[in-house]
């Protein structure tokens, strides 16, 4: 008896040690999401879009937002919700894969993290970010759960950036195809 009572004091004395001398940073998922648009930024907290996306309930800085897009609420709310369902392995191999890692490459330059001076740190934010959000979801992300799996506070949403992607819709669709259509069978079977 105790012995077991010094052994626990002991573990927890080396916990909290540890954590003091080697100074072990916190783990932290996305808290919020800063819209940068030319000179202009907007800060959504992720809560408030997860609340929207759930019940439908925002608060009056999302509905100026939103209102900004030009889309119904409805339509964002089943973006928001869209859910997909790949296996954590299958994701794991696209997203390490040579195409995934282009992919990632170039979407990082919409989505990073706010102190990202190269497009490797957003790569691997957001590789993370997926692999965190389909375990949290069982094997099910959507764009809410990959927010909130997003390994920084504070994620930059580039409006510019996406502006000019949106403006190549048809060049991404057809990757997306390529990507469900032949390499995703090939990463199954392996």
């Amino acid at each position: 008896m105790k012995f077991s009572k010094f052994f626990i004091r002991k573990a927890y004395f080396v916990l909290v040690s540890a954590q003091l001398l080697f100074n072990i940073p916190n783990v932290y998922s996305a808290e919020e999401i800063k819209i940068i648009y030319s000179i202009f930024s907007r800060t959504v907290e992720v809560n408030s879009l997860k609340s929207f996306a759930e019940n439908g309930d925002s608060t009056k800085k999302l509905k100026r937002i939103l209102k900004a897009t030009g889309s119904s609420d409805r339509e964002i709310r089943s973006v928001l919700n869209k859910e997909f369902e790949i296996p954590i392995t299958i994701a794991s191999k696209l997203v390490y894969s040579e195409i995934g890692n282009i992919f990632l490459t170039r979407l990082s330059s919409i989505i990073h993290t706010p102190r990202a001076n190269d497009e490797r740190t957003g790569m691997l934010a957001l590789r993370a970010s997926v692999i965190q959000g389909l375990y949290k979801g069982n094997g099910k992300i959507n764009l809410v759960k990959f927010l909130e799996a997003y390994p920084t506070q504070t994620v930059i949403l580039d409006v510019n950036s996406l502006s000019k992607v949106m403006n190549k819709v048809e060049s991404i669709s057809e990757l997306f195809d390529f990507f469900t259509d032949s390499t995703l069978e090939k990463i199954k079977t392996n």
